[in-house]
């Protein structure tokens, strides 16, 4: 499978809460780092168990708002909305062998970050998408 598409099945076995398929997809010493969170995720388990344990074990939606590929790195845009907040992650994959090997997520939530009040005479307000 190309990169793009180990991505796009990612994601959609994560949609799915198909945990055993979204193992299948990600190599057992995978990296993933949250930089927002400061937070590393080491191995295929340890991404499961957290993927699976709290928020994204409901039966939300997850939406790919877009994937772009280059070689061995695949980017995503995904949005997942909670009862009271959505979720958006811009996440930088790296897939080797039909595996995820390793990724950077940037996880936040539209309008969660203040804009400081200098800006204003530079910038127009952001309506959510």
């Amino acid at each position: 499978m190309e990169p793009l598409d180990v991505v796009a099945e990612l994601w959609e076995r994560i949609g799915a809460r198909d945990w055993d398929a979204v193992a299948g997809l990600i190599a057992e010493d995978a990296v993933i780092e949250w930089p927002v969170s400061g937070e590393r995720i080491v191995g295929r388990a340890n991404f499961v168990a957290v993927n699976s344990d709290d928020g994204c074990a409901d039966d939300r939606p997850v939406e790919l708002l877009r994937i772009l590929a280059d070689g061995d790195l695949v980017v995503t845009e995904v949005e997942i909305p909670q009862d009271h907040v959505v979720y958006r992650a811009v996440s930088l994959w790296t897939v080797r062998d039909g595996e995820v090997v390793g990724a950077r997520e940037y996880w936040t939530s539209p309008g969660q970050d203040p804009a400081p009040r200098w800006r204003a005479g530079y910038v127009e307000p952001m309506v959510a998408d």
